[in-house]
């Protein structure tokens, strides 16, 4: 398998809005490839292609081909496709009712990770260790996420979406709403984590996607502008409306 996932000709309309438009794109295993663009230009829509929660939104219209890990999404059942993705969302949302440790265990156990407690208990401190938070939490598991600043918050999300072992990792903004210090040391995290899962990550960014990316694609108003190596993109852009953003200008 060359690919972890495989777009082509991907459009999706809702109700009479075109928003995505002939969309494809090639990831390759073990990279971090970012998802870049101005506000609206239907990148969060993308992610949530791949691992089907698009489903949940109404009057819905898709075409086109997504495969990941050499499965076409639209031909297996949701939930087996999401047992081989996380997922890390915008907002930090962990489960507010329960403790730490729960946050991070239930996902190992209901992903069969880890059933007994000695191995739930080494999938905890991977998890957390791979977030850089366990240092700052280990002390504390039993307490709950409300303790915890929003930044933590989100690297606990982060921890919670490795706990389940996925093969893919989607990143929807994951710095959006959290702290400079936090933003970097989940940067870290995330390029730390190459060796053991695919990696596709939205931002709007620039700086962030120079940071960390193999890879890109910038998307404009639903279809995809430039794509290819991070190295090429950020030093010779061939489009000029990549050369404006990069700069800031878009």
């Amino acid at each position: 398998m060359r690919y972890a996932i495989e777009i082509k000709n991907l459009n999706l309309y809702i109700s009479d809005r075109h928003i995505l438009k002939n969309v494809s794109m090639d990831i390759e295993p073990n990279t971090i490839h970012v998802i870049m663009g101005p506000s609206g230009s239907g990148k969060t829509t993308l992610l949530r292609v791949i691992n089907r929660l698009i489903d949940l939104t109404p009057n819905i219209k898709v075409s086109g081909e997504v495969y990941v890990l050499g499965r076409n999404v639209f031909e297996i059942d949701p939930y087996t496709l999401r047992r081989d993705i996380g997922m890390v969302f915008q907002v930090p949302n962990p489960f507010p009712h329960m403790s730490i440790y729960w946050n991070i265990a239930i996902a190992a156990r209901l992903n069969g990770v880890a059933r007994n407690k000695r191995d739930l208990d080494e999938v905890v401190r991977w998890a957390l260790e791979k977030a850089m938070l366990w240092d700052e939490v280990k002390d504390r598991l039993n307490k709950y996420p409300n303790e915890l600043s929003g930044g933590q918050r989100q690297r606990l999300c982060l921890a919670r979406a490795l706990a389940m072992k996925p093969k893919i990792l989607l990143l929807d903004e994951p710095t959006a709403n959290i702290d400079p210090v936090n933003a970097r040391k989940l940067e870290e995290a995330i390029v730390s984590l190459k060796n053991d899962v695919t990696i596709v990550m939205v931002t709007h960014s620039p700086h962030q996607a120079a940071r960390v990316a193999d890879s890109v694609t910038l998307i404009y108003d639903g279809a995809v502008v430039e794509q290819g190596a991070a190295s090429r993109i950020f030093l010779h852009p061939s489009n000029e409306f990549t050369a404006k953003f990069l700069r800031g200008e878009i």
